[in-house]
């Protein structure tokens, strides 16, 4: 069976009623201390959600936070007692899905899961559209580049210098992009 799997991380292991509540919704979850057992866990049970539950977020943990979503992203559910604007401000740098200030509360800790995992998807969805546009962008900065230099070198049009890199991109089978960055480093290898 292949359950929703939670990783709780929590400085007070005292209190208890957020794991009870997983527990009681039947969650497949794993308890670990903020340390550095965190992240190796994170790899070997590759959580669908982390859920903190600390007091107030120290710097060392929202900047794993902050390294583990750029290079392996998970929703993460943070509840802590205290928080100023600085930490409210580096918990959204960190790209927390879903951050809970002043308590948990046992019948909302479903909603709040959903939350989370809805804003993940978001930010997910936006990161991706991002890196496309900018793929995009730097694609069509250098094919113009490489149509600059066909202009130049060999007196074509624009639109000439255009389809000589489209058809030598569809001849190599590689994109326009790929095609655009082989004639700039050809071009500075003849100079």
């Amino acid at each position: 069976m292949n359950r929703f799997k939670v990783l709780l991380i929590e400085d007070n292991p005292i209190i208890m009623a957020l794991e009870s509540s997983l527990k009681q919704a039947d969650f497949n979850y794993f308890k670990t201390p903020f340390d550095l057992t965190f992240l190796k866990l994170t790899k070997e049970i590759r959580p669908h959600l982390i859920i903190l539950n600390v007091d107030t977020p120290s710097k060392s943990l929202l900047e794993t936070l902050l390294t583990l979503n750029q290079h392996s992203p998970f929703p993460v559910l943070m509840f802590c007692n205290d928080a100023n604007e600085e930490i409210i401000n580096q918990v959204i740098q960190a790209d927390v899905s879903a951050f809970i200030i002043n308590g948990f509360e046992p019948n909302r800790l479903q909603a709040l899961i959903n939350i989370a995992l809805a804003r993940f998807k978001q930010q997910q969805t936006l990161k991706t559209a991002l890196e496309e546009a900018c793929a995009k962008l730097e694609d069509r900065k250098l094919t113009d580049r490489a149509k600059a230099i066909l202009i130049k070198t060999q007196n074509f049009s624009e639109d000439e210098a255009y389809h000589t890199l489209r058809k030598l991109a569809m001849d190599r089978k590689i994109t326009l992009g790929e095609m655009a960055k082989n004639v700039i480093a050809m071009s500075e290898l003849f100079k």
